[in-house]
């Protein structure tokens, strides 16, 4: 693999590609949002014709879902005009473009997993930002790899796990709701396939979750087990929080198309959850 650059590389996402990119002894570059704001077209196109990567990986991104509805311009700016920007760079230097997106661009109506062949129809203003996103790279672009990705949670404080494990600290009893259905993800495994699916030479839109699915609550009382938290948690309804942004029921993603084109079996939430918890 030639030389690699990781935009966003302060988030739980970057920090594990550095930590795996290292690790391997691969050429990279890591930069934080404060060394390459991606909406700035000027800083991106100068930035990505000095280094000349071969693969851009995008870990920038805008995630705060209820912000998003009145913070609409920012979550815009970073998560569909940065990727415009990222993928006319990449065009110029002829670099491979690596993006993220999310389980948020489904309207949660599907009974079964969402396939890559389901038509979108986000339900709030950052799922509709990062189909902007999806869709400007895929006009402009031929080779990238578009990867959507789902309740992702890693080493750091922005993910779901840090949240309840700060609010066991303050609360006897944790509201989590148990009507929300997804497919937790571990960074870990993001960068595992993405890496593989880079050495492939895959292109294209795919689903990269680990396996099954769960609901919030199977999920927090599932961590809360393996890290030996004793905290009652009550079995809550999307609609007792009354939050801006509204979120899909049910977005759980296939990833057999992923999964299929490798040859490989991705493990389940369940055991990627275990594997986290032993060495965090």
């Amino acid at each position: 693999m030639k030389r690699v650059l990781i935009t966003g590389a302060g988030g739980q996402l970057g920090k594990e590609f550095v930590k795996v990119l290292s690790s391997k002894g691969i050429d990279f570059v890591a930069l934080e949002r404060k060394d390459l704001d991606i909406t700035n077209f000027e800083r991106v196109y100068k930035t990505l014709k000095e280094i000349n990567p071969s693969i851009v990986i995008n870990c920038s991104a805008y995630t705060q879902v209820d912000l998003a509805e009145t913070e609409i311009l920012q979550a815009f700016s970073t998560n569909a005009i940065g990727p415009y920007n990222l993928a006319i760079a990449c065009k110029e230097i002829n670099a491979k473009l690596i993006h993220y997106s999310t389980d948020y661009v489904f309207d949660g109506t599907k009974v079964g997993y969402y396939t890559e062949e389901d038509q979108p129809n986000p339900l709030n203003e950052y799922g509709k930002s990062k189909l902007f996103g999806e869709f400007f790279i895929q006009k402009l672009l031929e080779n990238y790899l578009i990867f959507r990705v789902s309740w992702v949670y890693g080493e750091g404080t922005q993910n779901f796990l840090y949240k309840l494990e700060e609010w066991a600290k303050k609360q006897e009893v944790l509201k989590i709701v148990v009507d929300e259905f997804s497919v937790p993800t571990s960074t870990k495994t993001i960068v595992e396939v993405t890496l593989k699916a880079i050495d492939a030479g895959l292109t294209g839109l795919y689903h990269l979750t680990n396996s099954g699915y769960a609901s919030r609550y199977e999920w927090a009382k599932e961590y809360f087990k393996l890290k030996g938290i004793n905290k009652f948690i009550y079995p809550a309804l999307q609609a007792d929080f009354n939050l801006p942004a509204k979120r899909p029921k049910w977005s759980a993603m296939s990833n057999e198309k992923i999964s299929k084109s490798l040859g490989i079996t991705i493990r389940d939430w369940k055991e990627e959850l275990k594997n986290f918890c032993l060495f965090s």
